[in-house]
């Protein structure tokens, strides 16, 4: 089964279900019969999708594998035994005949199982990609964005019978998402790999986990010279310094986004620029920052999570040093998803292998009323 291919379809056919809105929309009327109908079995057939792929992924972790030496073990333990051993200069067979590691010119593919271990635990270390909306489509993903059409928006007011409405609305614009490219590449040296008390498996997932998650919190946030990252949003609050942060440039910058974006909004910033905050109190003499267990990192402000990251600019005159919002404005295309291989002779003479990973994806701001950004003003 291609779950690749399942979630390239579900996207297509959630671009189809908004393009019958959209139509509809646009000629200023309801949905027809048809329509609604054609929506209905698109709605029905996603769910059949989901269905399947949360299927697929409760039996590549529960199916029972019976080795060449009789031992029963998962899919899952089995791939990543078998790479453990791969590594180690061992080959083991599944099955009679049958080999978990596939080979190719250069080296070793790992895993479908450990590549799905480390996406997941980037997902884990980079809160950004694990909030934004993240599609997996090949090509050129188009993704509708509403906008002011000459600054008017849609208006609604009391009117008098026998008076005609003025036209007043905003527009669709397309927003393209395709996919570049990307590379990491981790040596691990051969001590380790000779090391029985070390589990390679999870050292490789920890490496190569944190080197991606560094990479991809840095150009969602930032963006660069291919993608569009977080803090180029053009919905931006002004610091009252250039210098510092005040307790009322925290407030105006979370007042400016709407309150039906507030229930995922969170806050981001420097480790300096915590520190900066953690030292302000409120007008009752209380800190901002508040302590809470339930939080990944424990603490909120003014009643939101906060997320630190190295990655965000330090206060300074003109630079972006505060983020707030809901990270679904920024859209992610991972059209192609983390792929990895082991390459053991490549780095021999310098008594190491390397772990090679590849991906592909696009990033776009989406939806500007979800995110702003506190901008400090020149000296």
């Amino acid at each position: 089964m291609n779950i690749k291919k399942l979630i390239e379809k579900k996207a297509a056919l959630k671009a189809e279900m908004q393009s019958i809105i959209d139509t509809a929309s646009d000629e200023e009327r309801a949905v027809n019969e048809d329509e609604s109908k054609r929506f209905d079995e698109l709605e029905k057939e996603i769910r059949a999708i989901d269905n399947t792929v949360a299927m697929a992924d409760k039996a590549r972790n529960i199916t029972d594998i019976v080795s060449p030496s009789g031992n029963v073990t998962s899919t899952k333990e089995a791939e990543e035994r078998a790479f453990s051993d791969y590594i180690r200069g061992k080959v083991t067979e599944m099955r009679a005949g049958e080999q978990n590691v596939t080979m190719d010119n250069n080296g070793a593919v790992i895993p479908e199982s450990l590549a799905n271990r480390i996406i997941d635990t980037v997902k884990d270390l980079c809160p950004i990609l694990a909030g934004a909306e993240i599609y997996h489509v090949k090509g050129t993903l188009k993704i509708p964005k509403w906008t002011k059409a000459n600054g008017h928006d849609i208006t609604v007011g009391f009117q008098e019978e026998f008076t005609e409405l003025t036209a007043d609305s905003g527009k669709f614009e397309s927003v393209d998402l395709s996919g570049h490219l990307a590379g990491a590449l981790t040596l691990i040296g051969r001590s380790v790999e000779n090391n029985a008390s070390v589990n390679l498996v999870d050292f490789i997932v920890k490496k190569m986990s944190e080197t991606i998650a560094e990479f991809y919190e840095k150009t969602l946030l930032n963006g660069s010279e291919k993608t569009q990252g977080v803090l180029s949003t053009q919905n931006t609050v002004t610091a009252d310094s250039a210098e510092a942060i005040v307790f009322s440039d925290l407030i105006k910058l979370q007042s400016s986004i709407k309150q039906v974006y507030q229930k995922n909004a969170c806050w981001t910033m420097s480790p300096d620029t915590f520190t900066a905050i953690k030292l302000l109190t409120d007008t009752n003499g209380r800190p901002l920052l508040e302590p809470d267990a339930t939080k990944p990192f424990p603490f909120t402000l003014l009643g939101k999570p906060v997320y630190i990251s190295d990655n965000m600019p330090k206060v300074a005159a003109n630079a972006k040093s505060v983020l707030y919002g809901d990270y679904k404005g920024l859209s992610v295309n991972i059209r192609e998803n983390i792929s990895l291989e082991v390459l053991r002779e490549k780095y021999a003479t310098k008594h190491a292998l390397g772990i090679v990973a590849w991906f592909e994806f696009d990033s776009k701001i989406t939806d500007e009323q979800k995110l702003a950004v506190l901008v400090h003003p020149a000296k």
